[in-house]
């Protein structure tokens, strides 16, 4: 191994990446864009919920048990104002209590009670508010349920602890500044491999490993470097920063890898951008799982990237420590690995 060389080539692949205007520029606007995204979005959740309610027998003290609860409503003076309201758009939900609710359940009726919604309001969160309603009137009626309710939380139970927009964002974010990265480096690659200048160098003592080398630690600088500016500065590394800084390099092993699968068949930029923004795609995948919940599933897991968002969120969100996520680094490093010897074995394919 022959450091000075591999140090020269490190360098003149670093001053080829920021020659090349499409990438230099992308790269930086990007990375501000991203940072500027991220102090854009919210910072705080709203985990209230809104109604108009026409409730003329509901109890004071009632009200006040909902308000703390986190309910946020407006008391209507007619079922016909509520109606209004919701029309207007002033209130996604109207619920409506029938006037002598207790007694009228008392004397063995039936009484109708009334939800009105806005058709923007989703089918799940409907039944939401109409078993809030149906409890309400209970509380109000004073009558008993006659079941029993068993209550299960399904996953990670966030009563109280919502993420904020921009945190749940920020994982995103690192996964598509460390994905950028392998069009730069696909690209640098593929136009040598295509010039001939690979060749070239492999006539010279530069052995293959050498080569390599030089290549892996101009991918890792690259996407290294940039995703830790932007945890730096979106205050990422304020929590258990080395753990963070050795997920960003596990990651950065892992695109730059990815980078060498790209390089391989590709001919020139263009087919570098179609191949390269195919695995971005797949990559960002578990990023978006995050950001809806509701879509995850275990299949997430044979995407390598997974382990770097799942590790960054529970870090940055739930200030998780070593021991609670070990597995996730070791499966980083597997799949980063594997990513790095694939990418080399498809290389050196190409042009040897």
């Amino acid at each position: 191994m022959n450091a000075r060389v591999i140090g020269t080539l490190v360098a003149k692949d670093l001053s080829l990446f920021f020659r090349n205007r499409f990438f230099a520029f992308i790269t930086v606007l990007g990375l501000v864009f991203y940072i500027a995204m991220y102090f854009l979005l919210p910072n705080q959740v709203d985990e209230t919920l809104e109604l108009a309610l026409y409730a003329p027998d509901i109890p004071r003290d009632l009200l006040e048990d909902m308000e703390e609860d986190g309910l946020e409503y407006l008391e209507m003076d007619s079922e016909k104002a509520l109606r209004e309201a919701v029309t207007a758009g002033d209130y996604p939900v109207g619920v409506v209590i029938p006037v002598n609710l207790a007694q009228r359940i008392a004397a063995g009726e039936l009484p109708e009670m009334r939800v009105y919604f806005t058709p923007d309001v989703p089918a799940e969160f409907r039944e939401i508010y109409v078993i809030m309603a149906q409890e309400l009137a209970f509380m109000i009626s004073g009558a008993p349920l006659y079941l029993e309710a068993n209550e299960e939380i399904l996953g990670t139970d966030m009563a109280g602890q919502q993420i904020p927009p921009r945190d749940r964002m920020l994982p995103l974010l690192a996964v598509i500044i460390l994905m950028m990265e392998t069009w730069g480096l696909a690209s640098l690659i593929s136009t040598e491999v295509e010039a001939g200048t690979i060749r070239a160098l492999l006539i010279t003592p530069l052995g293959i490993p050498d080569l390599f080398l030089a290549k892996s630690i101009t991918g890792v600088t690259l996407a290294f470097s940039q995703a830790t500016l932007l945890m730096l500065i979106t205050g990422g590394l304020s929590h258990e920063p080395v753990l963070v800084l050795l997920t960003l390099l596990l990651g950065s092993v892992l695109v730059t890898g990815i980078g060498f699968l790209v390089a391989s068949v590709s001919r020139d930029m263009m087919s570098v951008l179609g191949w390269g923004m195919l695995a971005l795609l797949i990559m960002v995948i578990p990023s978006l799982v995050i950001l809806l919940p509701g879509v995850a599933s275990n299949w997430i897991e044979i995407i390598p990237t997974h382990y770097l968002v799942d590790t960054v969120y529970r870090v940055l969100n739930f200030e998780a420590s070593w021991g609670d996520v070990w597995q996730n680094l070791t499966a980083a490093l597997l799949f980063a690995a594997l990513f790095v010897v694939l990418g080399i074995a498809a290389l050196r394919r190409k042009f040897t």
